[in-house]
């Protein structure tokens, strides 16, 4: 025994001695021990009662043995270590071996320190030797064999209906039932939960290396999904990602691990608010954002606390101000300094589409040299990153991105036609339907282009055809704004221009969901 074991028990012991000459129950010298040795050792509450009960590891094994040979049960495998294990806050028992526990400490569940009822159904509080309930007469009859149906014990209270679905899923499929093969919203949901109770299970003590590689290959893999994959869809999986993240957190971790997983906590938090944008929610974007500083803030990346800020600053440049937009981008090329990193060519493209966003209430000269200085200063950054920078449309910049954007701020400067170039270079590089979404604001701002030269009919035709190219999972908030606003801009020129009732039927077409590619801000 270390000193400090030998410490607690001395201090346990003298507890015990001076409630039990006071009358004290047992369960009431435990919530002593507990509220005395828990400051000083952690003492959690199940050790405490074995403690208030003047016994070792030993004593209570045996017990818990008994107890199962009673029930005419196999003889447990449970020793010293599990018990320990359980002690120390490492693991949880079982919903059988609590329950044992529970008869030998004369307690209910949470007297233990642990959530829900006992899987008897029964109290404990009064129970005679042994925990065997006595009944009128004072005989102790032995538990019914019904009242130890084993049921799962897990802090989701939804556990049990998960498995209760996946065995009608099986059911109807042995007897043939419609649609029984379909993976149904509620099949999802059981399959997810018995997944997501798994690594809390694994995860109980420490995370492993293996476990935190596979999360981190599956952040990565988010991010490329992050433009050929149905916003929604992908938001959900994100999320589910996340909170398997968080739970992992929340217990002890060594540091090394736990810095990886702040990490990871960064990109999906900003990977959420980046398809938040996309959806209009820029009110959640910006906690997932606040979130996402917050994780990379504990890792001390430069370059994630970058990638993090430059990422928020789309969200007042389509939501709210440019100004701020501005500050934000300025404040991401600051945490990026010199390092080569996605922010360092990502910050200044939005500084530059800011600048172009303040172009008409600003002196347009000056206006025009900034933004152009700071695109050049993105085109400069650019290359110099890093190969898997160049290809990672979240999480890294790319060559098609800095073309789009380049074109975007061109066109919002007016300057038509080496936007049109520099847009018509953009869609040569994507070449597919993925990352559809960034193919129809490309197309967007092709049609403002053809729209300030005066060419409106060739304008709601381009924006007309990339409004057809677009199935209903993608019609999100960020691509509707900016129809309706090129559709604004052409009614307030034209408003009785024949092809502009075309354009509006397609702008507001009845839904009819159909599985494409996405792309985003």
């Amino acid at each position: 025994m270390s000193g400090r074991q030998h410490r607690e028990t001395e201090m346990a012991r003298r507890i015990r001695a001076r409630g039990l000459a006071a009358g004290r129950t047992s369960a009431q010298i435990a919530e002593e021990i507990h509220e005395a040795c828990s400051p000083q050792f952690s003492t959690t509450r199940i050790k405490a009662h074995r403690l208030a009960h003047g016994i070792a590891l030993a004593d209570v094994i045996e017990q818990v043995r008994a107890l199962f040979e009673r029930d005419s049960k196999p003889v447990p495998g449970i020793g010293e270590t599990l018990l320990s294990a359980y002690e120390s806050g490492l693991k949880r028992p079982g919903p059988e071996y609590l329950h044992y526990l529970c008869t030998v400490y004369h307690v209910e569940p949470v007297g233990l320190g642990y959530d829900g009822p006992c899987i008897c159904g029964n109290s404990h509080r009064d129970a005679g030797v042994l925990g065997l309930p006595a009944d009128t007469k004072g005989r102790a009859d032995p538990i019914p064999d019904r009242q130890l149906v084993i049921r799962p014990m897990s802090p989701e209270p939804d556990a049990e209906e998960d498995e209760n679905i996946l065995r009608r899923t099986l059911l109807g499929m042995l007897k043939k039932e419609p649609n029984a093969n379909e993976l149904s919203g509620p099949l999802i949901g059981a399959v997810e939960g018995v997944r997501r109770r798994m690594d809390e299970t694994l995860v109980s003590a420490t995370v492993s290396a293996a476990m935190l590689d596979q999360w981190e290959e599956s952040t990565l893999a988010f991010g490329r999904q992050y433009t050929s994959s149905p916003p929604l869809r992908l938001l959900c999986d994100v999320l589910l990602e996340l909170s398997a993240v968080r739970t992992a957190m929340s217990r002890r971790q060594p540091t090394d691990l736990l810095e990886r997983l702040c990490r990871m906590a960064a990109q999906l938090s900003g990977l959420s608010g980046m398809i938040l944008i996309n959806f209009g929610d820029h009110r959640l974007a910006r906690a997932f954002f606040r979130t996402g500083r917050m994780a990379a803030d504990e890792t001390g990346d430069r370059a994630l606390r970058a990638w993090i800020t430059a990422r928020e600053s789309l969200v007042p440049l389509y939501y709210g101000d440019a100004r701020e937009a501005l500050i934000l981008a300025k404040k991401s090329s600051n945490l990026a300094g010199t390092t080569p990193c996605a922010a360092q060519a990502m910050a200044p493209v939005v500084e530059a589409r800011a600048l172009a966003m303040m172009s008409g209430t600003e002196s347009k000269k000056d206006i025009v040299d900034q933004a152009k200085r700071a695109l050049a200063r993105a085109r400069s950054a650019f290359s110099n990153l890093k190969s898997h920078d160049v290809e990672d449309m979240a999480f890294g910049y790319t060559e098609r991105q800095l073309y789009f954007y380049q074109g975007d701020v061109l066109t919002k400067l007016g300057q038509t036609l080496e936007a049109e170039l520099v847009l018509d270079k953009a869609l040569e590089k994507y070449q597919d339907k993925d990352h559809i979404i960034d193919q129809t604001l490309i197309r967007f701002d092709r049609a403002q282009c053809k729209l300030i030269d005066g060419e409106i009919d060739e304008a709601l035709e381009i924006a007309r055809q990339a409004l057809k190219l677009l199935d209903d999972e993608y019609r999100i908030e960020l691509v509707m704004r900016s129809a309706r606003d090129l559709e604004q801009r052409i009614a307030a020129r034209e408003p009785k221009n024949p092809r502009l009732a075309a354009f509006r039927a397609e702008l507001h077409r009845p839904k009819v969901a159909r599985l494409e590619g996405n792309g985003g801000a």
